[in-house]
């Protein structure tokens, strides 16, 4: 897959753009678009997730924005100095972020929260060209497998080299870091898979990953 520059229109699979926007008619007000990347313009480390929610970043047009699944990830952030603000409420909330930005595997809302194998393919093209765009990003983090999976593809990287567990850390070719973590989502939390401590320990050590690969690349 090669490198696509971020589309706010993009109808690349057909059945995301018409729930997206099938959303937007049920829910007058929604940004019910492709959701771009928010953060450090700089940032040395990179959180990647899944896919927007339906009333969370596909409301609010900002990554983990508006619904449950921000709530730890924000709140942790800003625990660890980078955040301005430990929730992310909305566009003009007048949020900062700090050395890190946020994307997601897939930029559309999918049905049931599910991409299907294809329509991951399909999107990993930005993915791609936001790896290349942010040279200085040392780590990325995954929420979750299919975040985990996403980013060794637009790494150019093989899937079966790099086995995703909670807390695992991978050193890739190009010398950049992959940390892995549960997802926060709402199920993950509420059930203890992934707990507050489990999730911070997780992004500070990114955090710290990136410092130290920022330091020595000096």
């Amino acid at each position: 897959m090669s490198s696509m520059l971020f589309d706010p229109a993009c109808r690349r699979c057909p059945r995301l753009a018409e729930f997206r926007e099938d959303s937007g008619r049920r829910y007058p007000g929604y940004h019910a678009a492709p959701v771009p990347a928010f953060g450090d313009e700089a940032p040395s480390w990179l959180i990647v997730g899944l896919a927007p929610g339906m009333h969370g970043a596909n409301r609010t047009g900002r990554p983990f924005t508006g619904d449950h699944a921000g709530i730890m990830l924000y709140q942790t952030l800003h625990e660890l100095g980078a955040s301005s603000a430990a929730a992310s409420e909305s566009l003009d909330d007048g949020l900062s972020l700090f050395g890190v930005r946020i994307t997601n595997a897939v930029k559309c809302l999918p049905p049931e929260n599910k991409p299907t194998p294809a329509e991951a393919r399909t999107c990993n093209g930005f993915l791609r060209a936001e790896l290349a765009a942010h040279v200085g990003v040392k780590v990325l983090v995954a929420l979750g497998r299919i975040a985990h999976d996403a980013i060794l593809d637009a790494a150019g990287e093989s899937r079966g080299a790099y086995r995703f567990a909670h807390a695992a850390e991978h050193q890739l070719a190009d010398g950049r870091w992959l940390v892995d973590s549960y997802h926060c989502s709402r199920y993950n939390t509420q059930t203890k898979r992934l707990t507050t401590d489990m999730f911070r320990k997780v992004l500070a050590r990114a955090q710290s990953l990136a410092v130290q690969s920022s330091e020595q690349a000096v």
